[in-house]
């Protein structure tokens, strides 16, 4: 089924390109990429948000989903590299996570100690590229780094001022989530490289 939605739509693409000359072998890899994790994002979400339907979960699962989402953008992070696990790790994280953290409850202790992990990891591993998008512009690298552990910090700061409310549950597992994806211990289970920009 993904073969068919990349083939038809790269051809369509490429046919219909206005610069379709100018079109080099580098952009197709970068539109295919592009066009694979589209494919994986729908089919995901369309899964994810049934699972949280009938676990009457989609409130509190699409908070958690903009929130992880925002401190995604800058930390970039693990990305598997087979569908069927890209999607098992995503219901476990970004539905499983928040769901756990709604229905428990977690103590003040327990959360600063989590944001204090969190924040360390973002200092030594933010932002975290993959092989297919090494980020080898050291200046970008750099401000991402910034935003991404400025965000983790905002965040670890509501969890705390906010701690009773839901909303710190849902930074939290948010927090937690992307603080997963960026550590080495995801890379080293899946086997896919680490720090890529350093091999380019």
């Amino acid at each position: 089924m993904k073969e068919v939605f990349l083939n038809h739509t790269m051809n369509f693409i490429v046919r219909n390109a206005s610069n379709q000359k100018n079109l080099n072998e580098e952009d197709k890899e970068k539109l295919q990429y592009g066009l694979e994790g589209l494919y994986m994002t729908i089919t995901k979400l369309f899964v994810i948000f049934l699972i949280a339907f009938l676990l009457g979960f989609i409130k509190e699962f699409l908070i958690t989903l903009i929130l992880f989402n925002i401190i995604r953008f800058p930390g970039f992070g693990f990305h598997a590299s087979k569908s069927i696990v890209c999607l098992i790790t995503s219901t476990l994280l970004i539905l499983g996570l928040p769901y756990l953290f709604t229905n428990i409850e977690i103590c003040l202790t327990i959360k600063i100690i989590l944001c204090i992990v969190s924040v360390i990891t973002f200092i030594i591993c933010a932002p975290a590229d993959t092989w297919k998008r090494p980020l080898t512009n050291k200046r970008k690298r750099i401000i991402r780094k910034v935003v991404a552990c400025s965000l983790a910090v905002i965040y670890s700061v509501l969890i705390i001022v906010f701690n009773g409310y839901e909303i710190s549950n849902l930074l939290m597992a948010a927090l937690l989530i992307e603080t997963i994806l960026i550590s080495p211990i995801m890379y080293l289970i899946f086997k896919e490289p680490y720090r890529n920009y350093k091999k380019v």
